[in-house]
């Protein structure tokens, strides 16, 4: 099984080990000891980098392994890897914003679901609980808004295999993701829009893709 370093810390270049390389189609699969690149899922897109002077096309959960796809081959033993800074601070902030959305859903008595944190596509998909009030856009906002403001850290556990995740005082999740340190990272993060169909309400939000992090 690949290690995930990036449930630990947010290094961004690292020395990892080459255990093989294959070729697939026109790229080649590589499966490294551990890893700091975040595979597709979960709700957040795949990192991109550098494996050596490979270039990382797409990094995917494949069984008890995370498959980095590159363009050039590679020889087993050690390499400098180095992910995408600019892509998985997007993909960071994106996936950190929706734990934020979900929180607040929570704290109207929706349960959420499912979520995407891709870019130009962020949504979160809550159902109605026992005590589910009437949610709207400018409340979810305002809630939002309110724990930027107070700048919550981030906090991890790692427990059997389980990872959770959370800010300040607000509840964790269970969650493979990455995540900003402090919630002032996020920047701007603006509900779009609300809409229920067949017992689900799903909320639709972006943040400003320009603010630095």
């Amino acid at each position: 099984m690949t290690e995930r370093l990036f449930f630990t810390h947010d290094h961004l270049t690292a020395e990892l080990e080459v255990l093989s390389c294959t070729a697939h189609e026109e790229q080649f699969a590589v499966i490294l000891q551990s890893t700091i690149f975040h595979p597709q899922g979960g709700g957040q897109p795949f990192d991109t980098g550098w494996l050596g002077n490979s270039q990382v096309l797409r990094v995917m959960q494949e069984a008890e392994h995370v498959v980095h796809y590159v363009d050039q081959p590679l020889q087993p033993g050690p390499i400098t890897a180095r992910v995408d800074a600019q892509r998985r601070a997007l993909h960071t902030r994106l996936h950190s914003a929706g734990h934020l959305i979900g929180n607040a859903g929570e704290r109207q008595g929706w349960m959420p679901i499912k979520a995407h944190h891709w870019p130009g596509e962020g949504k979160i998909t809550f159902i109605r609980g026992e005590a589910a009030q009437d949610m709207d856009a400018q409340r979810l906002q305002l809630q939002v808004n309110q724990w930027i403001a107070a700048d919550y850290p981030r906090h991890m556990r790692l427990e059997e295999g389980i990872r959770e995740v959370g800010f300040g005082e607000l509840p964790s999740y269970a969650c493979g993701g990455t995540h900003v340190k402090m919630l002032n990272e996020l920047g701007q993060v603006t509900i779009l829009a609300l809409s229920e169909k067949k017992g689900a309400l799903s909320v639709r939000y972006s943040l400003d893709e320009s603010t630095p992090c």
